[in-house]
């Protein structure tokens, strides 16, 4: 591959500007494929393949980041780990704030594991550097025996390849809109695994005897495992739940129409649904299903609904809403639109190694988290892999699907998971502390009052005492939620403690002291705070320079309070505008081209 320069930055692709918003303690919206090899996983011949994988691919070495109207990734050299798999599967990657990268690799046993923030990359992409990562690792570790080093892609790709939007690129505002959302789904019923705990069971069978049963039918296995595991589900409905359809959403790849070579997001998707009407024959479902991919799995169709996703996007006055308020549209769209969705199945497809490397690989495998079903199928050589993940403590759906496989001569087998045990849970030693303080703030605000109350009634002090064990709280609270980004931090706290000045200020009678003397003086210790953590921390320039930008801005406010006869002491006032309005002159001579990059990564619409 030739060498290139890597981008810095570059936009979410439409399949990935969701997920950001939606990710939460339920769904962390991370995937996992691993390969099984015949043979346990040697960690320090593991990292060595990663960084040789990461360097193909540095399309992966990047972080979220947001900006005021948009998320955008960012590279950022930092070095990926492979460790040892500790942690609940699919657990969280995406945290906000927090400089990391969107991927983990860890290894147990005999397995790699590769997850990967859906953000970042979907199946596609994940499946190419997992195969890179598992190639490079076996001619680390049998060195010894001369492995031919066999190109697994095509060479002569480059970086712009990977990172290609491949949804603008084919984006036509001429093609007609799709189909209006379907109606309310069954909902999966029944007691429910807490936060991002699942319910992860494997099922291994024979490709070649799930396709000959599919062609008996005269259907793809697509069409035949989505029938499947429509029955599988209805067997657990009850006839007053049967007035609703069991609706599957299906993935589409939608390389597969439009030929792209982007390791970012570029998929669609398709609401497979069927209303069951008491004892429903299989025939009529496969039938049904037959009909519905056959209509819907046409490029006219498949274009027709990928302009729709992209349609709301290239939308200017939505394009003007600031990021912030697009997140809490996005949360809503994404909980009313899972009510038109009962589970989720996906089908990576085929994965393929070179025969040489063949002898020394078990097995690939996916799932994924969720906060309702989802089924995964991938398969390798003549084996097929499918992979539910579920909130649902029950298992009936997957004993269902399972023995229907059976009554149909398939021969499955339920594969026993690979996990490391979870001993004991995960303490946040940060979230009791966070507990404790609000416990603390509460007690406090009681405790007044009461005093208050026993001690001098006549005399209302303990309203204030309130309000102070509020302010406090508040600038505790935001503290915490902002803790992993501190220039982030400080610039929410001199907003809330500047507002909050002001508002006892004027509640006391307004004597000018928040303005004359808080404000100006909170901007210079910001602005001091910041470059000290600048330093100590070496922080790269893009890091650090929006908020100098900000607190530089927001330390001229008083020499306009000043101009406006507000400010009645001015040496604080004037002090803080002039060293505001140098560190802002400073940053266009010296920072120039830093600061108009900066600012096009933030404020881009």
């Amino acid at each position: 591959m030739e060498e290139r320069r890597r981008s810095r930055w570059r936009k979410l692709d439409n399949a990935a500007q969701a997920f950001p918003a939606a990710t939460d303690k339920k769904d962390t919206r991370v995937f996992r494929f691993y390969c099984q090899l015949n043979e346990p996983v040697d960690g320090d011949m593991l990292q060595e393949a990663l960084d040789k994988t990461v360097e193909k691919y540095p399309v992966f070495q990047a972080v979220l980041r947001k900006g005021l109207f948009w998320f955008y990734l960012e590279h950022q050299d930092i070095r990926a780990i492979a460790a040892q798999e500790t942690k609940k599967p699919c657990s969280r990657i995406y945290v906000p704030d927090a400089k990391r990268l969107l991927f983990e690799v860890t290894y147990y046993k005999n397995r790699i594991n590769l997850e990967v923030f859906h953000a970042l990359s979907d199946g596609t992409g994940a499946i190419r550097f997992l195969r890179e990562l598992v190639k490079n690792y076996l001619l680390a570790v049998h060195s010894a025996e001369d492995l031919e080093d066999i190109p697994l892609e095509d060479e002569s790709e480059t970086l712009a390849d990977f990172e290609e939007d491949s949804f603008s690129q084919y984006y036509s505002e001429g093609r007609p809109k799709g189909d209006k959302p379907g109606p309310r789904a069954y909902q999966l019923h029944g007691p429910k695994l807490e936060r991002s705990d699942m319910e992860i069971t494997e099922m291994i069978m024979p490709v070649s005897q799930v396709l000959k049963k599919a062609r008996s039918y005269g259907v793809s296995m697509t069409v035949f495992l989505t029938s499947i595991f429509l029955c599988a589900i209805h067997e657990e409905m009850t006839p007053r739940q049967q007035r609703r359809p069991v609706t599957l959403m299906v993935p589409v790849n939608l390389r597969n129409y439009f030929p792209s070579s982007s390791m970012t997001n570029f998929w669609g998707w398709l609401e497979a649904g069927y209303r069951f009407r008491g004892e429903t024959p299989f025939e009529d479902v496969l039938s049904s299903m037959k009909q519905f991919f056959e209509k819907e799995l046409v490029k006219e169709r498949v274009a027709s609904r990928m302009n729709d996703y992209i349609r709301l996007e290239k939308n200017p006055f939505l394009r003007a809403v600031p990021l912030e308020i697009k997140n809490v549209f996005l949360q809503a769209g994404t909980r009313l639109r899972s009510g038109n969705i009962t589970a989720i199945f996906s089908n990576v497809g085929k994965i393929k190694m070179p025969d040489i490397y063949e002898p020394y690989i078990r097995r690939f495998g996916v799932f994924t988290s969720t906060d309702r079903m989802q089924m995964c199928a991938c398969s390798y050589r003549d084996e097929l892999v499918l992979g539910f993940s579920s909130k649902l403590v029950s298992t009936n759906i997957q004993r269902n699907f399972c023995r229907m496989l059976k009554e149909e001569g398939i021969d499955c087998e339920i594969s026993e998971n690979v996990f490391p045990e979870q001993k004991n849970p995960m303490i946040y030693p940060g979230r009791q502390a966070f507990q404790w303080f609000s416990f603390a703030a509460i007690a406090l605000a009681v405790l007044c009052v009461a005093l208050n109350l026993m001690i001098d009634p006549d005399f209302l002090w303990s309203p204030f005492a309130c309000g102070g064990a509020l302010c406090l709280w508040v600038c505790g609270a935001v503290g915490y939620v902002k803790r992993r980004n501190i220039l982030k931090n400080l610039m929410w706290q001199l907003v809330i403690g500047t507002v909050f000045c002001i508002l006892w200020d004027w509640v006391t009678g307004w004597r000018g002291w928040s303005v004359d003397f808080v404000f100006p003086i909170a901007v210079l210790a910001v602005l001091l705070t910041m470059f000290i953590v600048a330093k100590r921390r070496h922080l790269e320039t893009p890091e650090y320079l929006i908020y100098f930008i900000m607190a530089s801005v927001l330390g001229l406010i008083p020499a306009v309070l000043y101009a406006a006869d507000i400010v009645q002491v001015i040496y604080p006032s004037i002090m803080c505008a002039v060293i505001c309005f140098l560190s802002l002159m400073r940053l266009l001579i010296f920072r120039f081209h830093d600061m108009i990059l900066e600012l096009q990564k933030k404020f881009r619409m």
